[in-house]
């Protein structure tokens, strides 16, 4: 017996000896490799759950799988609402190489297969496969291959594939067991990224509606602070475009704010009614309304061109049916995702809290404005009660007391002088009734009112505020058309004073008696020089004799500079 053959120490033989030990170190290697192996998988699942950011938790998912089954390529397929891929992350391909390829995929072939049946599916040979495709051009070879789904709760949230076992090996039992319990893990994370992404949102929401409330609240112009609104909500949901139609009690649109991309062809918007646009269609879907391309939407009739280039849409009523403010519209650009449930679940409130600071900042314009029409009344009244009585006294003493003078100068400048108190009365009653009679809001505004609202136009140009006064029922007999022509003779007249007459005073009067409206425009300016363009004036002498009226213009009075002009038209049938 060889020196090899002696028995051992306890029986066995040295060479059974060695194969033992041989068979123990590869178990006690095996347990290693899967101690090993399993800590990874620990290790993947605890940093792919410590992330809360989404596609920081797709990446780490996708990276943690090539590395535990040693592939070396991997991808992660988002699946979409059309059951095809809406997102497709790959590892181990190069930036180089991807741009090479061209469009990454959308869900055919072996990855369709997947979708269609989302169970395990493990491959030694990809093209044997019957639903395989192929490959593109320029893309790696592949061979071996191992899918498994991801799945959030009940619904398949997409799927994991792997190819190209390192070695020139297969992908096993075990590599599919390690994946689908990444798999879960996987599952796990996404949805607490996605809670997490949610109620993320939600406070942006919240916060948006209530920086919207202080703004207009606290005064800020309703057009700013709808900017303002917009852009916050195309900032939440990542929207290329954002665009605001106001609509109008009638449901017409009135016009419209646009910010982002391409926003000028959607500025101003004015239409006769919400008939063939996108605010169409979010009115009849119950107040929100998305869109999987608004390019093509067949809904869309009225001017599709301003919407060409962009995609995804969605569109919210701002306010309800019956007291409508407007409609807000979000886009983006072709090729970007859809809106997701999540980015505009919180949409509809957003608009609702928005529609409710609109209405109250409503009441509290019109709280303001009936303070301002109280204040005015009270000014009118202590005017009437005080000033106009006061001067009406002082008016009847100078009169008694211009029997008492003989000096001929004298008397003549006390007449003067009442005459003044005369005119000053009745430009002081104009200015009550201009003050009580300033139209509140969504009236029709009078003559009146629109009377002394280009008065206070004038005094921009004119640098001083003229004096007006009106005497007769003006609101009452005037019609409409004339009422027009009148606003733009004083309109024209005092522009002239402004322009060519270095006046530093000047009074309008418009006044209703007998059938007659007179309107007349004094100045104390230099008057109008001889061989001057008479253009201006030749308009309203025109607008006159169309009304079968008249147009004077002459100088004041004896020893008075500047220039009278008096317009006329008869308010009855009267021969001429």
């Amino acid at each position: 017996m060889g020196a090899d053959d002696r028995p051992a120490p306890g029986g066995v033989p040295r060479l059974r000896l060695d194969e033992l030990l041989d068979e123990l170190q590869a178990r006690i290697d095996e347990v290693r490799g899967t101690r090993d192996r399993l800590n990874g998988l620990l290790e993947a699942v605890m940093s792919v759950g410590r992330e809360l950011d989404l596609p920081q938790v797709l990446n780490g998912i996708v990276e943690a799988a090539v590395v535990l089954v040693d592939a070396e390529y991997g991808a992660l397929g988002v699946i979409g609402d059309d059951r095809k891929l809406a997102e497709f992350l790959p590892v181990g391909i190069t930036d180089e190489i991807r741009a090479r390829i061209g469009d990454l995929p959308s869900g055919h072939g072996i990855l369709g297969e997947l979708i269609r049946h989302p169970e395990p599916l493990r491959l030694s040979e990809l093209a044997e496969h019957p639903a395989s495709y192929g490959f593109p051009p320029h893309h790696p070879p592949m061979h071996s291959f191992l899918g498994v789904p991801i799945r959030v709760r009940e619904e398949v949230f997409g799927n994991l594939y792997l190819t190209e076992k390192r070695g020139g090996a297969e992908f096993d039992a075990e590599d599919e067991a390690v994946l689908s319990t990444l798999a879960v893990a996987a599952g796990i994370a996404i949805e607490n990224a996605r809670l997490f992404e949610e109620v993320r949102l939600r406070e942006r929401w919240l916060e948006a509606s209530s920086d919207i409330t202080s703004a207009l609240l606290s005064g800020v112009r309703e057009d700013d602070v709808l900017a303002g609104m917009l852009e916050q909500a195309k900032d939440i949901t990542s929207a290329d475009l954002g665009v605001i139609y106001l609509v109008g009690p009638a449901g017409e649109l009135r016009g419209s704010i646009a910010l982002g991309q391409g926003a000028e062809a959607h500025r101003g918007i004015v239409l006769p009614s919400t008939d063939g646009t996108l605010a169409e269609a979010a009115l009849a879907g119950a107040g929100l309304i998305t869109v999987a391309d608004v390019s093509s939407d067949a809904r869309v009739t009225v001017q599709p061109e301003r919407w060409t280039g962009f995609g995804p849409a969605v569109g919210v009523t701002v306010g309800t049916k019956e007291r409508l403010s407007g409609i807000l519209i979000l886009a983006r650009r072709h090729g970007r995702p859809a809106f997701t449930p999540a980015e505009v679940v919180s949409l509809p409130g957003f608009a609702d809290q928005a529609a409710l600071a609109l209405e109250l900042a409503d009441r509290r314009r019109d709280a303001e404005q009936m303070s301002l029409l109280e204040d005015r009344d009270r000014i009118a009244r202590d005017l009437h009660d005080l000033a106009i009585q006061r001067l009406f006294a002082t008016g009847m003493t100078l009169q008694s007391a211009q029997r008492f003078v003989d000096h001929p100068e004298a008397s003549e400048r006390l007449a003067r002088a009442v005459d003044d108190l005369d005119a000053t009365i009745k430009i002081i009653r104009s200015t009550i009734f201009g003050l009580r009679d300033r139209h509140a809001p969504g009236t029709v505004p009078t003559l009146r009112s629109r009377t002394v609202q280009a008065m206070d136009e004038a005094a921009e140009g004119l640098g001083f505020v003229p004096a007006l006064r009106m005497e007769g029922l003006i609101d009452t007999d005037v019609p409409p058309a004339v009422a027009d022509e009148v606003l733009a003779v004083l309109g024209e007249a005092l522009a002239n004073v402004a322009r060519h007459a270095r006046a530093t005073r000047a009074e309008a009067s418009v006044v209703v008696a007998d059938g007659v409206l007179t309107v007349t425009v004094t100045d104390n300016g230099v008057g109008i020089p001889q061989g001057g363009r008479r253009s201006g004036l030749r308009n309203l002498a025109e607008r006159a004799e169309r009304l079968g009226g008249r147009m004077d213009v002459t100088a004041r009075a004896a020893g008075e500079t500047g220039t009278r002009l008096e317009w006329w038209v008869p308010l009855v049938s009267r021969p001429r």
